[in-house]
């Protein structure tokens, strides 16, 4: 049964996504990790198109995190041989689908010609308004608030800035994510249940939804599957839901 024919439940506008299990899934099945990877690839298409139908405005996915290139050399080779393939064979179709793309995480250490495919992708793109697929590439949450922090704080070194002025909002500006809203709900697949460096400042109110099959068997029922679970949860953003006793609201 579709979300749609579940009474349109409330969609999240912004769903984050850790794409967990490649290996695990190629290792059942007697396959090398590479193949995991490739399936995981097609998961990703599906994951896209099925966040488009059922009304998702913005879908990040964690593509490749900063810890990742302590993976073996000939792993991480693939890795970034299909991040290549799915922008030059699939940046057309996304772009015709109206998917903006955009890329978050630190470019300056990559190679050139990466920089040069995820510039291209995010400039052809540009225009678009109907999902907003947001990569987490060469990412890493910790690093990312580092680096903002860093900004604020030679800005204020400059004069620029007073350190008073800094709050919750300014250092969000200062973010990957600027201007994208919070993650309403993160999934991640293959039964883990952490956050492994993702989002760590925009995940602070997000629902979390931890599904047991691995990566490349995720699709759109599972996508539906985890938005019907958001559907029932109660956001409170700490605070206290409407009608309900307090003792009963204890907490966040």
């Amino acid at each position: 049964m579709s979300v749609s024919e579940q009474g349109a439940p409330a969609v999240p506008r912004h769903i984050g996504v850790i794409m967990d299990g490649n290996g695990r899934w190629a290792a059942a099945r007697g396959y090398p990790r590479i193949e995991g990877h490739r399936r995981g690839m097609e998961a990703l298409r599906r994951a896209v198109r099925a966040a488009q139908d059922l009304g998702v405005r913005y879908l990040t996915v964690y593509s490749f995190s900063s810890e990742n290139w302590t993976r073996p050399a000939d792993e991480v080779g693939f890795l970034l041989t299909l991040l290549k393939r799915f922008v030059r064979n699939d940046l057309a179709e996304l772009h015709a689908m109206g998917v903006r793309v955009r890329v978050i995480g630190e470019r300056a250490s990559l190679a050139p010609d990466i920089r040069a495919l995820l510039d291209d992708a995010e400039t052809v793109t540009a225009g678009n308004d109907r999902l907003d697929l947001i990569v987490a590439f060469n990412y890493g949450g910790r690093q990312e608030i580092v680096a903002a922090a860093r900004r604020l704080a030679e800005a204020a070194a400059r004069g620029e800035l007073d350190p008073a002025a800094i709050d919750c909002a300014r250092l969000a500006g200062e973010l990957d994510t600027a201007g994208v809203p919070d993650p309403d709900l993160i999934i991640r697949t293959s039964g883990e249940q952490r956050l492994s460096n993702f989002l760590l400042w925009q995940a602070a109110y997000a629902e979390f939804v931890f599904l047991p099959l691995h990566w490349p068997d995720f699709d759109r029922a599972a996508m539906e599957e985890a938005i019907r679970e958001y559907a029932r949860r109660e956001r409170r953003f700490g605070g206290v839901g409407a009608g309900a006793p307090l003792t009963a609201r204890t907490g966040s």
